[in-house]
């Protein structure tokens, strides 16, 4: 909820996979995060703490997934869009840290 930035990892090896997202987020002046908004199993990938070691420290600026678009303040996470056919209540459903509502929530055009 932060803007943090934790790299996955598959649990059976028990090591990350080496890229270039610290680069990134360590010489980008804005990082926008595209994501799958749930794993496999339908769980929330916007946590309110990250349990994974951080790739990079309040770096994103903003995060667009399959349901939603969610900018990243100093004051927490705005969800700013919902995907056509979903809620801002099914959205919040499907993440783990609490979203405020936009003032002016819109539905994004795919």
């Amino acid at each position: 909820a932060k803007g943090d930035l934790a790299n996955w990892m598959l649990p059976q090896r028990g090591v990350g996979n080496v890229g270039g997202a610290m680069d990134l987020c360590a010489g980008a002046k804005e990082v926008i995060v595209a994501m799958e908004h749930t794993d496999r199993q339908n769980r929330p990938k916007i946590v309110e703490e990250c349990t994974f070691p951080l790739t990079g420290k309040a770096c994103v600026s903003l995060i667009v997934t399959d349901l939603a678009v969610i900018q990243c303040t100093a004051e927490g996470l705005v969800l700013t869009e919902i995907a056509p056919g979903w809620t801002a209540g099914e959205v919040q459903e499907l993440t783990a840290a609490r979203l405020t509502l936009a003032p002016d929530l819109k539905e994004y055009q795919l």
